[in-house]
């Protein structure tokens, strides 16, 4: 027998912990099935639609946040550079092109082998982690789709660290 063939009976889903979570943070949030949960979270620049899922077969707690940006066909190639760039600089998650409707999505898994169950805090963690990565990355996207610039200069700019005060 591999170990991947022995069986861990779990005490409860791990979507129940991000319900408790969203439910006491007062999240509005939809529970689509058992191994789904989608919410919407306000940012700095704009809303997020989060979504945690279950992959029961990986063991792991996935999340993807969208945010409201189609990528243009004559954009994809540099929107391609960016995510290289900023994948680069993401220590957790990463982000992808969703070509099937050409949105931009983060994604980031919380691996619970061996029956391990989620607190309270990873989940938080994992939400705030997401949405602050997304939050720091947000401008280079809009800079490379709606202002034409390449993906090099959409990094310096975001990433641009002023000193002291004015």
């Amino acid at each position: 027998m591999s170990l991947m063939e022995l069986e861990v009976e779990r005490q409860s889903n791990p979507v129940d912990m991000i319900e408790y979570v969203a439910a006491n943070n007062d999240w509005s949030f939809e529970r689509s099935g058992d191994d789904e949960i989608a919410m919407t979270v306000e940012g700095k620049w704009t809303d997020y639609h989060v979504s945690f899922s279950w992959m029961e077969e990986f063991e792991a707690l996935h999340l993807g946040c969208a945010f409201d940006v189609k990528v243009p066909e004559q954009r994809v190639n540099e929107v391609t550079k960016l995510l290289a760039a900023i994948n680069g600089q993401v220590l957790m998650g990463h982000f992808d092109l969703w070509r099937q409707e050409d949105v931009i999505i983060f994604r980031q898994s919380l691996l619970l082998a061996g029956g391990a169950e989620p607190t309270n805090r990873q989940v938080e963690v994992l939400l705030a982690s997401a949405l602050d990565t997304c939050e720091a990355y947000y401008q280079a996207f809009q800079f490379v789709i709606w202002s034409g610039m390449d993906a090099n200069r959409a990094m310096e700019a975001v990433l641009f660290e002023t000193v002291g005060e004015a």
